[in-house]
């Protein structure tokens, strides 16, 4: 019994290896992955195919043999399939279904799916062919080969691709080669942010785009059609650029049918995530107004889910919250949040702050209780770039609010006017003023704290706001093709200001503030029958002056993720306003970095 269990112990093991096939004979017009009929796995030692393999172990002159192939080669291991397909210059990756466990899933199948076909360029001319093949390692834990592509009127390019015992393929090309395409079908696109709002790029919104030039960050994710698999592209900073080339499938529905990617002569990675329902398209229908509306979708497994919705007329990310609630944001006010789980199951509720607008994506990035057996984006990410690289993207420092409270310990009220004037109310109302007049300065303190940290941070987007106008302006002079671009993003940013001189006797000011504190403190010189009646008159003054800040810093918050999202979305169909949108997404990144918690929830 003990030598059984020993035996599929290493036949375990043994089977989480990464292999290289040799297929025998070449694909010719498709691959076809299910039957290995006829494949042969390259052994590790290649000396083992001699004749007297001991022998040739002993005598350097075998050293260094390379292995010629007779049809195609395959790189595999538990999660994928990578087949060089010869006769067209291609690699199709396949992902293997039962590759993210969980206890909702179907039991393992050893499915596979074909994900992907990548293909080199040479200029804007597909390559057509594999000339050679060459194992660079064949280790077990990691698999690598190169391949030199041929091309028509080319030498050939050659490129590097090497997975190891997850589902990550990583392509190195060669010295003069850059250019790569991606063939999918892809329903979805998301550039995901960390800080502001991921962009989601749908193709149905551009029917007559032949591509979008997307201004990915380090990392892209593919919605692939079906919504059972997730493709995740990672590569380190550089000068690379991303373009999706759409197609209408016979039922009229636009697709990205490819991805053209400019390496800038760096590595990239690829990642397929495959699991029934890994992402989720839920119709947002009129009849969903004001009700709680159970999703026919369920969530696989545990993850940070996530969708966007509109709120106050900017995409707004939203996760799913594990109980339905209540919450409060300085633009709309109060209102439901709008998606939740209960169990497994979706939930939505919709409303006039947040209405039910064409479609939401259900997806996640990054792990909330998700099984080791899962991999996240995220982690991908990490493991491709590294954790310095990946931390700087990931700017979890940066998702961090900042904090309105002026003590850091022991028992404080809620961080604004409203709460600590509800507090000092208690104490008219008992008549304990004169009795707590230390309390009542301190809550005061502690309320001007607040107050400071609103004006200091709505002066903060004051400042950004009229150096994005002048870099905009400047911008404008030195590319005149692109002022329709610039003018509609500058009308964004001239918001900002607009809004402060609005509002700004209404927000009043440190003076107005410390004339408030003078005549709230005299109150509790000497109880008086008219001190609480006082007290309410003053706590409206509070208030308003409050409330008008909140609202300030609120919206100062919206109308910049609001030109974070414009710069983005009207550089997909103007590639030459790409870079320049990175550059203007880049600085509403930097200033949206630790909002206040009246400008949004932390980690959004």
């Amino acid at each position: 019994m003990a030598a059984a269990m020993l035996l599929t112990v290493r036949w375990a093991s043994a089977a989480n290896n990464v292999m290289i096939w040799d297929t025998g004979l070449r694909f010719a017009d498709t691959v076809e992955v299910a039957d290995k009929t006829g494949w042969r796995a390259v052994p590790r030692d290649l000396l083992q195919l001699e004749a007297n393999p001991a022998k040739a172990s002993s005598d350097p002159g075998y050293y260094g043999r390379e292995y010629s192939f007779q049809g195609d080669a395959v790189l595999e291991n538990e999660r994928l399939l990578a087949v060089f397909w010869s006769a067209k210059g291609r690699v199709a990756i396949f992902s293997k279904s039962d590759s993210a466990p969980a206890s909702r899933l179907p039991p393992k199948t050893d499915a596979l799916t074909k994900v992907a076909e990548l293909t080199p360029l040479h200029g804007a001319t597909e390559t057509t062919g594999i000339g050679r093949l060459e194992i660079v390692r064949n280790g077990g834990d990691q698999g690598v080969i190169k391949a030199a592509f041929t091309a028509k009127g080319s030498t050939g390019v050659s490129a590097t691709f090497a997975i190891d015992r997850t589902e990550i393929v990583e392509i190195q090309p060669a010295h003069g080669m850059k250019d790569f395409r991606l063939t999918s079908r892809i329903e979805y696109g998301v550039a995901p942010s960390f800080v502001g709002d991921d962009l989601i790029v749908a193709p149905g919104e551009h029917p007559s785009a032949g591509s979008l030039c997307v201004p990915a960050e380090s990392i892209f994710l593919g919605l692939l059609n079906g919504g059972d698999t997730v493709l995740v592209m990672t590569w380190p900073k550089g000068k690379q650029r991303l373009n999706l080339g759409l197609a209408a499938e016979p039922d009229g529905k636009r697709l990205a049918e490819s991805i053209d990617f400019d390496t800038g002569g760096q590595s990239f990675c690829l990642a397929a995530l495959s699991a029934p329902g890994i992402w989720h398209r839920e119709e947002l229908k009129p009849t969903h107004l004001e009700k709680d509306v159970a999703s026919l979708w369920r969530k696989p497994f545990p993850a940070n889910w996530k969708t966007q919705l509109s709120e106050a007329g900017v995409k707004t990310g939203f996760a799913f919250r594990e109980a339905k609630g209540q919450i409060w944001r300085g633009v709309p006010g109060s209102y439901n949040y709008p998606v939740w789980f209960k169990d497994d199951t979706a939930f939505f509720h919709l409303s006039k702050k947040v209405p039910p607008k064409g479609e939401a994506l259900i997806y996640f990035l990054e792990g909330q209780d998700t099984p080791l057996t899962i991999s996240t984006p995220v982690e991908i990410l990490k493991a491709t770039l590294g954790r310095p690289k990946a931390d700087s993207i990931l700017d979890v420092a940066g998702r961090k609010l900042r904090t309105h409270h002026r003590r850091c310990e022991g028992q404080v009220h809620r961080a604004c006017t409203c709460g600590y004037t509800e507090a000092i109310q208690a104490v008219f109302e008992s008549g304990e003023e004169v009795n707590q007049k230390q309390f009542i300065a301190e809550s005061i303190e502690d309320m001007i704290y607040f107050v400071q940290q609103h004006l200091a941070r709505i002066d903060e987007y004051r400042q950004f706001s009229a150096e994005m106008i002048k870099f905009l302006r400047t911008q404008g002079n030195s590319a005149p093709e692109l002022k329709p671009f610039l003018e509609n993003l500058e009308a964004i940013a001239q918001r900002i200001p607009q809004e402060y001189e609005v509002q700004n006797e209404n927000m009043k000011s440190l003076a107005h503030a410390e004339e408030l504190t003078r005549q709230t403190m005299a109150l509790t010189n000497k109880k008086e029958p008219g001190n609480l009646k006082a007290y309410m008159e003053l706590l409206k003054a509070w208030r308003a002056m409050g409330g008008a800040q909140d609202y300030v810093v609120a919206q100062c918050h919206t109308i910049t993720r609001k030109l974070f999202q414009e710069a983005g979305r009207a550089c997909l169909e103007q590639s030459k306003a790409l870079e320049l949108a990175k550059e203007i997404r880049a600085r509403c990144r930097q200033i949206l970095r630790n909002p206040d918690g009246y400008e949004i929830w932390a980690d959004y």
